[in-house]
């Protein structure tokens, strides 16, 4: 049975990844999109992308359109890997894989 991954399982960074992981290679999404998304505060979401991208699992781009800043966020290779080994321990949850001697 694969592991949970604590990173990824709270709820918020669960949601971030799965839009992320959803993305092709290479694209991220605006800060603000992505606060809708979490329905998160900025100080919220920040929290959970500084989080996210501590462990590795995404990268924060900074630049400006014109002359407003912008935040983007996108998922790694690392981070697709971890998301993908997630989601097959909540698999294995739900089709009740119990490991021997359990």
């Amino acid at each position: 049975m694969a592991e949970a991954d604590e990173v990824i399982h709270q709820s918020t960074r669960l949601r971030l990844m799965s839009v992320l992981n959803a993305l092709p290679d290479g694209e991220g999404l605006e800060f603000k999109r992505l606060k809708a998304i979490a329905q998160a505060t900025d100080g919220n979401l920040g929290a959970h992308l500084a989080t996210l991208e501590k462990a590795g699992y995404i990268a924060i781009d900074k630049d400006f359109v014109g002359k407003r800043p912008r935040t983007q966020a996108r998922i790694t290779k690392p981070g697709r890997r971890a998301y993908e080994r997630h989601l097959q321990y909540l698999r294995d949850i739900i089709e009740g894989v119990i490991p021997e001697g359990d």
